[in-house]
């Protein structure tokens, strides 16, 4: 079952400099570690309503790996993953309704501490959607808890994430095969409810001015997020993503 938003991956040039800048912007950034590949380390900002940020810097260059394509534009907001309890039964729950997911693909990272993580993923067959994270050790062990939620700007959570399409219709599809929901879509955006978060389809009929940009700079894919609590209006600037706060 697919019950929840997990978390949010922002790509960074590097990762010291962009823990600093994150801080200085009024969060707590815990360490997170090094990826089971080598290929990229870590760190989170976790948050009340059990999601997070997830700070992502490559060690090396990693032309395989599904990011890398990424590093060309830029630091960013590049992906997002939804919060699955069992990543076997939510493949096979989304390609009854006609959606292949490439997964259960094992993962896992290792912690400053030395502690192992493992757990599972499923990709999608399109860009605009999501990817499926489901935990094999306990999520505790990946998500940091209530000691990291003192953010001094006041961010509580992830209210909204914004998904840039060409096609919002079609995009709302796709989520209703992978979520097993009907969402209701127009030509300029849809809006899916998922637990405490909502994902915004958003097509180039809107407006949006930062729908125009990730299509333009990466295609199609996350490009705006909206925290709940956020004293600042815009933090776009110094951290080199789009994070605004909850209206």
């Amino acid at each position: 079952m697919i019950h929840a938003l997990d978390h949010i991956v922002i790509l960074v040039e590097q990762l010291s400099s962009a823990v600093a800048a994150y801080t200085a912007a009024g969060f707590v950034v815990a360490p997170g570690g090094e990826h089971a590949d080598g290929a990229t380390h870590n760190a989170l900002i976790s948050f009340p309503d059990g999601t997070y940020l997830e700070l992502l810097a490559f060690r090396r260059p990693a032309p395989e790996h599904r990011w890398w394509r990424h590093v060309a534009a830029g630091p960013g907001l590049i992906d997002f993953a939804l919060l699955t309890n069992n990543t076997t039964i939510a493949v096979a729950a989304a390609a009854d309704r006609g959606l292949m997911m490439n997964g259960p693909v094992p993962g896992g990272r290792i912690r400053p501490d030395g502690i192992s993580l493992a757990w599972e993923t499923a990709w999608p067959p399109s860009p605009d959607l999501p990817f499926l994270c489901g935990d094999v050790t306990d999520r505790a062990y990946r998500v940091p808890d209530a000691d990291f939620w003192g953010h001094s700007n006041g961010a509580r959570g992830i209210a909204e994430v914004i998904v840039a399409v060409t096609d919002p219709v079609a995009s709302a599809g796709r989520y209703a095969a992978l979520l097993g929901i009907t969402p209701q879509a127009a030509p300029a955006e849809a809006r899916i409810p998922l637990g405490e978060s909502e994902i915004v389809l958003r097509g180039p009929d809107s407006g949006d001015p930062n729908v125009i940009d990730r299509l333009t700079r990466r295609g199609e894919g996350i490009c705006a997020i909206t925290l709940r609590g956020l004293h600042f209006p815009d933090l776009s600037a110094p951290l080199g993503a789009t994070i605004v706060a909850a209206r």
